[in-house]
């Protein structure tokens, strides 16, 4: 059953403009789709969880046309207009879903008392601490209160004093004080973690949010429960006190941590990142992320990052490192083992390079226990892009015994290798030391501790790209700070080597070249894609060619946005 079959658009009036919104639609959604500006303040509402209708700040004044009970006709005003009969006292938009000829006002003497009288409850027993709370800068409450609160308080009693600095598990820390009820953390954790373990103890307000009785947030999805807190109740434990989020730069990226391709927003200033969340997209991962995929972040500082060219252990210039790598690639006898790490554009530069030197390129596939939900068996981010690109042809391989075969065998004597140490997929270091080896990666090994050239790569987080997903939907990603000093970015480099071998000049490479020549080669491209261009939520790619590998995974997802979307609309028809 698809979407359009049985969605239907109606006309509703809000604050005297009549809207066409699809039928059954909330009316803070409805409110959202007027466009200007227009916003129904909420706490508890989420667009990807229940309704739950506890919050009480989503308040309109709500009518609908009237008509006469005995003939059915509509009841008229001294101007010919239909009458509206307005219900008596608010109603929550959240829970109320549009019908043909409601009315709305968002904006009411009633709708605005009430506001200022759930906003006054709210912080009778609230701290002030907004200089010193981490939700600072993104707090709805503190929004809230400024443009629908009283500017005073009436509340002369003592506070209540609640549990402060809890420890909910390994990677969430709660101000109870803070908590304002509005239990999105608890319905994130049932509907969509799958792991029922948080809720509320006493009464009135005293209530407070805890853990069953032994258990702990441990699941793998518990910051999403940080994200989605309207208030400063639920901090990362690993954020606390680090930064305030109005200096922080924000920047649209891909998690890495598998095939899945989450889409994230990086925050860092002047060259340190400090957090990574969820970016929004309905066709891929909703508004979530992994925890685990959020901490990778933490491996650009690592001591072990390499930011040298070298031949033979002495540090280099990257052109003389390029011209050694392309010296060597040129003696014959090659073997490349790529990465399905790298991005589409350096796997398109790898497959330029392999085809000029003869290389017989072998990739090594990365697996895991997948969640079903947005952590994947497929523990590489673009595995995909290697076959749109052209740079493999069938499944990969689970080891690298068969190239240790060649390299005892005199088959292969240079070895081009990418992000993978060698030595952990079946050729120890005596065959290894057989060979010539070229090694391209971000962080050192013990390929790279006997490479005779290694050219170090920037992260995900340092350069631009785009990767293509499990459902091969191309995403793009972009740099958010500057990658090690003197380290050029990869394609730069690969086209120097890839132009050495063909004896020609190497061009000076963007982002925007590099896709003038992968749409002029690459099928699956159209002439009009360009990486600039490419929508925030991707472009799925033509997958027909690849079907018969198997590699074609679109319905993997226990939580699918699609049949959660689907299912939504088909309850609010029923």
């Amino acid at each position: 059953m698809k979407i359009e079959s049985i969605v239907e658009n109606v006309t509703i009036n809000i604050d005297g403009q009549d809207v066409e919104v699809p039928k059954g639609i909330n009316i803070i959604e409805a409110v959202k789709m007027v466009g200007k500006g227009k916003e129904v303040p909420h706490y508890c509402y989420h667009p990807k969880l229940t309704i739950a209708g506890n919050c009480r700040m989503c308040m309109v004044e709500m009518g609908m046309p009237m008509r006469d009970r005995a003939t059915g006709e509509a009841v008229l005003e001294e101007d010919g207009t239909q009458k509206i009969a307005w219900m008596p006292k608010p109603t929550i938009g959240c829970a109320t879903n549009a019908s043909p000829g409601m009315h709305i006002l968002t904006g009411s003497e009633m709708v605005k008392e009430s506001r200022n009288g759930v906003t006054e409850f709210l912080l009778i027993n609230h701290p002030l601490d907004c200089p010193i709370c981490d939700q600072a800068g993104e707090c709805r409450l503190q929004e809230f209160s400024a443009e629908h609160g009283r500017g005073y308080s009436r509340f002369i009693e003592d506070k209540n004093v609640k549990p402060k600095r809890t420890r909910l598990g390994p990677n969430v820390t709660l101000d109870d004080e803070r908590c304002i009820l509005c239990s999105r953390c608890v319905r994130f954790s049932k509907e969509v973690a799958d792991d029922d373990v948080l809720g509320f103890v006493d009464r009135g307000t005293y209530s407070t949010l805890t853990c069953f009785p032994g258990k702990e947030l441990s699941h793998n999805y518990s910051l999403n429960t940080v994200d989605i807190c309207p208030v400063g109740a639920l901090t990362s434990t690993d954020f606390r006190f680090k930064m305030r989020v109005w200096f922080l730069k924000r920047t649209h990226s891909i998690c890495t941590e598998s095939s899945v391709g989450a889409n994230t927003e990086i925050w860092s200033r002047e060259g340190k990142i400090y957090r990574i969340t969820p970016r929004r997209n309905d066709e891929v991962n909703d508004t979530w992320m992994t925890d685990t995929g959020r901490a990778l972040y933490k491996d650009v500082e690592s001591e072990d990052r390499l930011i040298h060219y070298t031949i033979e252990g002495v540090h280099k210039a990257s052109d003389e490192a390029a011209v050694a790598a392309a010296e060597l690639l040129k003696s014959g006898n090659i073997a490349m083992v790529g990465s399905a790490n790298s991005s589409v554009e350096e796997q398109f530069f790898y497959k330029a390079i392999a085809e000029r030197s003869g290389a017989k390129v072998s990739l090594v596939s990365h697996h895991g226990d997948g969640d079903g939900l947005l952590q994947s068996e497929d523990r590489t981010p673009n595995l995909r892009g290697a076959l749109v690109t052209g740079l493999i042809s069938e499944l990969p391989s689970e080891n690298l015994e068969a190239l240790a075969r060649d390299i005892n065998s005199g088959a292969v004597k240079t070895i081009l290798a990418v992000n993978e140490d060698l030595t952990e997929l079946g050729i120890s270091r005596d065959v290894l030391a057989k060979a010539k080896v070229i090694y391209v990666g971000s962080h050192a090994n013990r390929t790279s501790e006997v490479a005779n050239i290694v050219l170090p790569s920037l992260m995900v987080f340092e350069k631009d790209g785009s990767f293509i997903n499990q459902s091969f939907r191309i995403q793009r990603f972009k740099a958010a700070i500057p990658g090690p000093s003197g380290v050029q970015s990869d394609f730069t480099i690969l086209e120097k080597i890839a132009a050495a071998l063909a004896e020609e000049k190497a061009t000076a490479m963007t982002i925007d070249s590099v896709w003038e020549r992968m749409v002029a080669t690459i099928d699956q491209l159209s002439d009009s894609l360009r990486w600039r261009t490419l929508p925030e939520k991707g472009v799925t790619l033509d997958a027909t060619a690849f079907l018969d590998l198997g590699f074609v995974e679109t319905k993997n997802l226990k939580y699918d946005p699609a049949a959660f979307k689907e299912a939504h609309v088909a309850q609010v028809e029923v």
